[in-house]
């Protein structure tokens, strides 16, 4: 296995485990998924389910997506399927529609090493990465070039059998995460596999194979040439699958959390009795917790509790030179939010919120007047609140703040009315004076 990229995949004979031999049964695929096998089957063509879909039905687990892989060309799927869209330039799929449900049914790939530099359909950069990867082979070949050997089972609809090219049933059972081929040249076309390694062995609760390990500490660098969206979207995936915490444990060790959240990752290096990394332990707890009940987590909470602790040290700075709470606050925000964006994209759509999670934490001090019947209207009244919570729970902010909020809530206007009536006043922060500059002298 360890020298498997050397191997001649058109030499390798399969394992190929019957339907009475392993768990797998059609009542646990997706009746979209089942469509499009049979349809490509009835059609003459080879029809299998590939990937995470088989990998987590062999364990047992309920898989999030089914994707299928054929020896039908992009084109002729799309003939099939009047559901079907083609999207893609890097790698060219076809995504069939079900309603909200979408089923990703991709060509075999076939090896292009040996293509030349101006071929049309495939392209590297100097570094390696895979710039083009449309060039179609068979079955064999297509499990050659999958990223890790549990990622490379196919189930085939024909006989309803299990197909293994790559031992990724052996590693499946011992729990081992490996790399198809030589790990350094498959990171150098996909640096983001880097990526996957850690968020499939923390799903899983796989080790990630040595080689296939050592790699990593190495060519973590390359990440910095991956768009920032891409990068973005695999944020996603990593802390929005329900192990946040075990992943960010496992990008630490790595090293690669860095290449993501370069700022987060320097105030964690000066962390002072637990704090920060206490906050972001916790709110990435909370992360899991919400999804483990079903709730919902906006990237927008997400990202604010990944970079408070920048904000917070930012602000800080901002107010030592002389700045009002709430200049300092904005242009924190500001700042952070344009730093960030240049490691991983932020859509608006989620840093406008964020930014506004932020603000909202000098305004919950405020509570006598109007202000506290103003701020439970706000539209972000339910995360600033939320917010504020997890920094009372790691001791960054008074638990009697939240407290407070946390029962003013739940009463009617008149008992509101005695709170805000006894509610201590927000002590202000005397504005230091700007330094000016010493004035020209008019003999220079």
């Amino acid at each position: 296995m360890d020298n498997q990229g050397d191997i001649d995949s058109g030499s390798v004979q399969p394992a190929v485990i019957p339907r009475p031999e392993h768990t797998i049964s059609r009542a646990s695929i997706s009746s979209s998924a089942l469509k499009v096998l049979y349809r490509l089957k009835e059609a003459g063509f080879q029809s299998f389910l590939v990937g995470g879909g088989v990998r987590d039905l062999l364990l047992g687990r309920e898989p999030k997506d089914f994707d299928v892989a054929t020896n039908a060309t992009p084109d002729e799927i799309r003939h099939l399927f009047r559901n079907c869209r083609l999207i893609g330039r890097r790698f060219r799929l076809a995504h069939v529609r079900f309603g909200r449900e979408i089923i990703e049914v991709a060509t075999f790939r076939a090896r292009h090493d040996s293509q030349s530099a101006d071929d049309r359909d495939s392209a590297h950069s100097e570094q390696g990465r895979i710039l083009r990867d449309n060039v179609y082979g068979g079955i064999e070949d297509d499990a050659w070039r999958r990223d890790f050997t549990v990622n490379a089972l196919y189930y085939d609809i024909k006989d309803f059998s299990v197909i293994d090219y790559v031992s990724g049933l052996e590693d499946l059972k011992g729990g081992i995460l490996r790399l198809i081929g030589d790990p350094e040249q498959r990171y150098r076309e996909d640096p983001v596999r880097m990526l996957r390694a850690v968020r499939f062995a923390a799903k899983l609760g796989f080790r990630i194979h040595p080689d296939s390990e050592a790699a990593i500490h190495e060519l973590d660098y390359l990440l910095e040439d991956i768009p920032t969206a891409r990068l973005f979207e695999e944020v996603m995936k990593l802390f929005l699958g329900g192990c946040a915490v075990t992943t960010f444990e496992l990008l630490r060790h790595y090293d690669l959390f860095r290449r993501l959240f370069p700022m987060t990752e320097e105030a964690l290096s000066h962390e002072e009795q637990g704090f920060p990394i206490t906050f972001v332990l916790r709110a990435l707890e909370n992360t899991d917790k919400r999804l483990a009940e079903d709730k919902p987590v906006t990237p927008a909470f997400l990202y604010a509790a990944l970079l408070w602790e920048p904000v917070r040290l930012r602000t800080q700075v901002l107010l030592d030179q002389g700045m009002t709470a709430l200049e300092a606050s904005q242009l924190a925000g500001n700042q952070i939010t344009s730093e960030q964006v240049q490691a991983t994209s932020l859509p608006k759509r989620f840093s406008f919120p964020m930014r506004e999670i932020w603000m909202l934490q000098s305004r919950l001090e405020r509570r006598r007047g109007k202000a506290p019947y103003r701020m439970l209207e706000h539209p972000r009244f339910r995360a600033a609140y939320d917010f504020l919570l997890l920094r009372s729970e790691t001791g960054e902010a008074p638990k009697e703040l939240a407290d407070w909020w946390t029962e003013f809530q739940t009463l009617n206007a008149g008992e509101r009315d005695k709170m805000v009536e006894s509610a201590p006043s927000r002590k202000k922060r005397r504005r230091r004076p700007r330094k000016r500059k010493p004035a020209a002298n008019v003999n220079d």
